[in-house]
């Protein structure tokens, strides 16, 4: 039972675009958190493998939020499985992975995909020894972080980012609701978080309590 970072070097119209996804995995499942880009397939498998997984064992794929670099290569997933492996996200995330909706920020339809599991703020996954699920909008409203109580870890997504190992707040102009997304990170205090993967910037692993504290903290000063 174990979560692993994994670094996605991916390939955006001949320019390098680096994610850091994540992968939940336990004696039934492997679990992948976020997809990135469209056209990543390989990127993928090859990342998934590099880390000493089969690639064929994928059974789930949890997203984040319905921002395209992180659904992006969901349907080439889906497709590559024959349909068997189940996508789980947040209930408001639904209509828009589903391709009933157009995507908020961008405006475009994405690729019809089935959500075989509709996720709420408290829900706990039975997977990998339990992942609890944390509605954190704000950057967009079905965001959801992930936290793994067995090794203190946070995928937040884009709630948060990093630069240089340090924990960072989520990208203004990428985060239309701001008021939001620092009461997701309030939120976010009552958990006893040691190491956070950031989806842009990687992973952080010093003063998490104190960056989460400083970066609640400064909204409020900035009111």
């Amino acid at each position: 039972m174990e979560l692993i970072p994994l670094k996605l070097e991916m390939d955006a119209g001949g320019n390098p675009f680096i994610v850091h996804a994540a992968l939940f995995r336990d004696e039934s499942n492997l679990i992948l958190v976020d997809t990135g880009i469209a056209g990543q397939l390989e990127i993928i498998r090859r990342a998934v493998e590099s880390a000493g997984i089969p690639f064929g064992r994928l059974t789930k794929i949890i997203i984040t939020h319905q921002d395209r670099d992180h659904i992006g290569s969901l349907p080439e997933l889906v497709e590559a499985f024959g349909g068997k492996v189940e996508v789980l996200a947040h209930e408001e995330a639904v209509p828009y992975l589903k391709g009933e909706v157009p995507l908020i920020k961008s405006g475009m339809i994405a690729p019809a995909v089935d959500v075989g599991v509709k996720l709420k703020d408290g829900d706990v996954l039975s997977h990998a020894g339990g992942i609890r699920v944390i509605h954190t909008p704000g950057h967009t409203p079905d965001h959801i972080s992930l936290y793994h109580p067995s090794s203190k870890t946070l995928v937040s997504g884009d709630a948060l980012t990093a630069q240089d190992g340090v924990l960072m707040p989520p990208t203004p102009q990428f985060t239309p609701d701001w008021e939001s997304a620092m009461q997701s990170v309030s939120k976010l205090l009552v958990y006893d978080i040691e190491t956070v993967i950031t989806y842009h910037g990687g992973v952080c692993k010093e003063r998490i309590r104190e960056r989460l504290t400083e970066i609640a903290a400064s909204a409020k000063a900035d009111k």
